[in-house]
C-alpha cells in the first residue's frame, strides 16, 4: 500500500471490495497512521480507532449521523461506539479481507473532517 497524504486521501473515494486481496500489513498501516494525527492501530493490528469526548449525548449522536451519512455516500461502513453518555470511538476496517485496506485510511482522513461538538 502507498502511504498518501491526508489530502490525497480527503481527495479519494472507497472502492468496493469483495475480498481476494490481502490486508496491509502492521508496518504500512502504521506508516500511514503518520498521516492520520490521532487515529491508532488496536491490538490485534486489523482495524484502526479513534477516540473522541464530545460535549454531550446529543452530540455524540449528531457525529454519529454525519458519520453514517459519509459512510453511505463511500459505500464504506465503520463500527461506531458510545460509552458513558459522550465517549465516542469509530473503528475502522475491511471486513470482506478482516483487515484493514485503503479505504479504511480515506474514511479516517474524511471523518476527521466532520463537525464535532468536543467537551470544553
Amino acid at each position: 500500500m502507498t502511504v498518501r497524504t491526508t489530502e490525497e486521501l480527503v481527495g479519494k473515494k472507497c472502492l468496493p471490495c469483495e475480498g481476494g486481496v490481502q490486508p496491509c500489513s502492521p508496518q504500512e498501516a502504521r506508516d500511514q497512521l503518520k498521516q492520520l494525527g490521532d487515529w491508532r492501530l488496536t491490538d490485534d493490528a486489523k482495524r484502526i480507532r479513534r477516540e473522541w469526548v464530545v460535549e454531550n449525548f446529543m452530540a455524540g449522536m449528531r457525529f454519529f449521523e454525519a458519520c453514517a451519512e459519509l459512510a453511505e455516500e463511500d459505500g464504506h461502513h465503520p463500527d461506531l461506539h458510545l460509552e458513558g453518555y459522550r465517549n465516542v470511538s469509530v473503528e475502522l476496517w475491511t471486513h470482506a479481507i478482516g483487515g484493514l485496506s485503503e479505504n479504511d485510511f480515506i474514511l479516517a482522513a474524511k471523518i476527521d473532517r466532520l463537525p464535532i461538538e468536543l467537551k470544553q
